[in-house]
């Protein structure tokens, strides 16, 4: 009888871990500084203190910022550009104009491509 059981227990505990490993790793997602693009930041700190957190984050044509998440913030945009949105509700092309501004309590993921042929910035500030 322990013979059968060993095998179950440990082919139990390997699936086990998997699933808890997997859960964990699209559960962990960076935030905005900590995202890039292929490798290399998009976002620099200008402010970081007790009580907010301010990135400006820029896109050139071509560059995105791979997938992240984002606590609650407000974000205004410098030099808006056309962008490739990709997120829980799909796939979606946007064009984003200066002086644009928004407000997110939380996104739980997205990923975005500049498709435009200017550079865009954006401004995103995050209470504490």
């Amino acid at each position: 009888m322990h013979f059968y059981k060993l095998p179950f227990i440990y082919l139990f505990s390997i699936v086990f871990l998997s699933v808890i490993s997997s859960c964990q790793n699209q559960n962990h997602l960076p935030d905005p500084l900590e995202a890039g693009w292929k490798g290399k930041q998009v976002c620099e700190v200008l402010v970081d203190n007790e009580n907010v957190r301010t990135l400006k984050c820029s896109f050139p044509p071509g560059v995105g910022h791979e997938k992240h998440f984002h606590a609650t913030h407000y974000g205004y945009t410098l030099a808006g550009g056309k962008f490739r949105i990709t997120d829980a509700k799909g796939i979606r092309e946007v064009e984003i104009p200066t002086g644009y501004d928004f407000y997110n309590e939380k996104v739980e993921w997205h990923e975005v491509l500049n498709i435009g042929d200017s550079t865009a910035v954006f401004l995103i500030v995050e209470p504490k």
